[in-house]
């Protein structure tokens, strides 16, 4: 199998944590591109070095020895080492070449293999030990014929950087719902939609001749001109739901048209736009429908989604009704990513950008630059490509589409541009993230996104948030079971007094250098019924506050997860703290144990 550099750079942290121990065979000299010079060591301390955290081993006796023909003995040669180390460590089975594959238990620390891997190597028996590495497949470019021409995803001056980010995941298990004019049948998207909702009440707007049903399909939003307020022109149908739904999950690796950034997702469609566009009041019962509340008359949402998409906006402020909905999503787990708007403005007076709770995409062009339509200010939380088609269409968003310009006809793909483009760009890569790390809450999201960008290859004025999205980086910041470094811990169990002054927890860090990472991650393990009640913030050691959680009406009990902070401003040795306070009375709670990860 060919490995992929990312891949690469993962067999790279576990073979050669130590140099002392590279032998000079030629696989480990490719590894020992990335690590420091090896020593002289005998044959048989190979790569199994004491920094690896592998979970099994594989162990190589020499060919006259008991265990190299006997489970038995190989077996009780187990047993021994553990009895040696205190470790856990258990004989599997036999491989073909007669190697013993051994397991080291459900959750080793690299110290405890570090003693295991010791144990064999001075063992005169044993020929080599090396850790039972994790391979997976390589994610080659698509096939998809189109797929050249979606620079926003690879091309390194202004794309995504979302390639790198297949060789983790490509969004199964996630649900994007699509909250826009619905979807119009298309082949390079029909393998990744499952059921949504045509939510338009009003008949005038729907134009399909009816209220609300479970058929979600884009009957065509066109318009006469002042059909839609004096002095506007006509339009034909914009098909806008399957522009924005194919960026996110169009089929890829399918030899026909574009590539999706979350193609392994699946799209719920659910129309709220229509003729003229869509009223509030249907976009507050998508919302809380998509996410998995109950909207009273319509069925119960069987295909719930983690990710909302909303490629809409009008102006004013963020409404009541309309934050009340996007706060329920976000309390059932779902992000919610809205566009910043297309009017060259701040997008502080286009709703729902301003609302709170959610992620504010403004657009870029194939340069990097805001685009020139783009929205823009303190509400933005992100850019992502939008494209600009002033000089060539080519410079737009290449995705699904149809060619009626009434009425569905055939199907095709046209390029766009606009905020709307963008804002399902970051929703594909928060689909990403959810697959990569199912745990992962909106705010981690939200978090580590904005952590992980870089800085725009061109220029914003008035503000794009906190740069350009990075899938790669993001993806690989936040995927699950991985750490970017060594983690420090407290196991001291700590009382968290009723409505009463904060408590703290000291974690020392030392050994490190330079400054802590901008996706610091934070792994809380508290136990509180009435988790609302709690108010959490990291100290750094300069004092420093960064909040990670904030007083809420949430119910559920306990708080056992990992947060996302940017710390990079701050010097990574030193006692970080973390403080807890109940704010609200009748609950108290213990913070059990808590970690940084560096």
């Amino acid at each position: 199998m060919r490995t992929s550099p990312t891949l690469r750079r993962k067999l790279i942290s576990v073979a050669a944590v130590s140099a002392a121990l590279l032998t000079a065979a030629p696989a480990v000299a490719v590894a020992q591109e990335s690590a420091p010079t090896p020593s002289a060591v005998p044959a048989a301390q190979t790569e199994a070095a004491p920094g690896t955290t592998a979970e099994r081993l594989i162990v190589g006796y020499k060919s006259g020895a008991t265990e190299a023909k006997s489970n038995k003995a190989a077996a009780a040669d187990a047993a021994a080492k553990a009895e040696k180390t205190g470790e856990d460590v258990g004989f599997q089975r036999r491989l073909g070449t007669g190697a013993a594959l051994v397991e080291l238990g459900t959750d080793p620390t690299r110290a405890s293999v570090a003693d295991v891997v010791a144990a064999y190597q001075a063992d005169p028996q044993v020929a080599y030990v090396v850790p039972d590495r994790l391979n997976k497949p390589t994610a080659v470019t698509p096939n998809d014929t189109d797929y050249a021409k979606q620079w926003d995803l690879f091309e390194s001056t202004a794309g995504m950087n979302v390639p790198a980010a297949w060789d983790t995941t490509t969004g199964s298990g996630v649900t994007v719902a699509v909250i826009d004019t619905g979807y119009v049948a298309h082949s390079d998207l029909a393998a990744n939609i499952v059921g949504g909702y045509d939510f338009i009440s009003d008949t005038a707007v729907s134009v399909d001749g009816n209220g609300r049903d479970s058929n979600p399909a884009d009957p065509g939003d066109w318009y006469n001109a002042n059909e839609c307020g004096a002095g506007i022109p006509a339009s034909t149908s914009s098909w806008h739901g399957t522009h924005v739904a194919g960026t996110i999950a169009a089929a890829t690796h399918n030899g026909k048209g574009v590539a999706g950034i979350a193609y392994g997702a699946k799209i719920s469609p659910v129309r709220v736009l229509g003729k003229c566009g869509g009223y509030d009041s249907d976009i507050i019962d998508a919302i809380t429908w998509a996410s998995g509340g109950t909207v009273s008359g319509v069925p119960a949402n069987t295909n719930v989604a983690k990710v909302i998409n909303m490629s809409l906006g009008g102006g004013g402020a963020c409404s009541t009704a309309t934050q009340s909905a996007i706060n329920g999503a976000v309390s059932r787990g779902t992000s919610v990513v809205v566009a910043a708007g297309n009017e060259n403005t701040n997008a502080s007076s286009s709703s729902p950008a301003n609302c709170g709770n959610v992620i504010t995409v403004a657009a870029t062009n194939r340069a990097g630059s805001r685009a020139s339509y783009s929205n823009y200010g303190t509400v933005v939380d992100i850019a992502a490509p939008g494209g600009e088609t002033r000089t060539t269409t080519a410079n737009g968003i290449l995705s699904t589409l149809n060619s009626g310009t009434k009425t569905p006809s055939t199907e095709n793909y046209a390029y766009y541009q606009g905020t709307s483009m963008a804002t399902p760009h970051v929703a594909g890569l928060a689909a990403l993230m959810k697959s990569a790390n199912p745990a992962l809450t909106p705010a981690q999201i939200e978090s580590a996104i904005k952590a992980n960008a870089r800085p725009l290859p061109g220029t914003c004025s008035g503000g794009c948030g906190a740069g350009l999205a990075d899938a790669a980086k993001t993806v690989q910041a936040v995927k699950s079971g991985t750490s970017t470094g060594t983690t420090f811990s407290s196991t001291t169990a700590v009382a968290i007094p009723d409505n009463a002054a904060a408590i703290e927890s000291p974690i020392t860090v030392s050994g490190r250098s330079g400054n802590a990472p901008s996706a610091l991650q934070v792994g809380v393990d508290i136990t509180h019924t009435y988790r609302g009640d709690l108010v959490i913030d990291l100290v750094a050691p300069d004092g420093s506050t960064y909040r990670l959680k904030s007083a809420a009406s949430d119910s559920a009990d306990n708080v056992n997860t990992t947060y996302t902070v940017n710390a990079s401003s701050e010097v990574a040795n030193g006692t970080w703290k973390l403080r807890v306070q109940d704010t609200a009375a009748q609950d108290t709670g213990t913070l059990n144990s808590w970690k940084l990860t560096f």
